[in-house]
């Protein structure tokens, strides 16, 4: 496993969604359901990536915690704000995500904050489909943890990155 590099693009790139305007603003244009569920990046290094969920009216399900798909969009954020942030530098890399698995533990209420530390693995992925021209697959696993530090989900996502031509 390699580390994974700071270029200048990534970090500028860090700057502009570690903003909550600008967060915010990408999020209204981009991905308006993350921006109505309230999701907030907290960290993003070149390693990891740290996005919360609070539980609220439009988050909850008919059992009075966080439903399972908000869960499931914070816990896919966290691993793919690190592929947009490794994909910044170079050329163009489409990411998809191919595979979903979930586990959940605990009920999920209040604040969750679900954590990728699979920076370095995205980022080999990337450079790997840059080098060869040829997709990369990475399993990223996103574990979310509510206010006590108790794990209440642990979702592993497939993502496949390719380098266009």
């Amino acid at each position: 496993m390699t580390t994974a590099t700071d270029t200048p693009q990534a970090a500028a790139f860090r700057r502009q969604v570690l903003s909550p305007t600008k967060l915010r603003l990408f999020m209204m244009r981009k991905l308006p359901m993350a921006w109505l569920a309230g999701l907030r990046l907290t960290q993003l290094t070149p390693e990891t990536a740290t996005v919360t969920i609070r539980y609220k009216f439009l988050t909850q399900n008919p059992f009075r915690s966080l439903y399972f798909a908000c869960l499931a969009m914070a816990g896919e954020f966290a691993s793919g704000i690190q592929g947009m942030m490794q994909v910044q530098a170079g050329g163009p890399v489409s990411m998809l995500v191919t595979s979903i698995q979930g586990d959940f533990t605990k009920k999920a209420v209040g604040l969750i904050a679900f954590t990728c530390p699979d920076g370095p693995l995205i980022a080999q992925a990337v450079a790997e489909s840059r080098a060869t021209g040829e997709g990369r697959t990475v399993v990223c696993t996103s574990t979310g943890v509510d206010e006590a530090g108790d794990v209440v989900a642990v979702f592993k996502l497939t993502w496949s990155f390719r380098a266009k031509r």
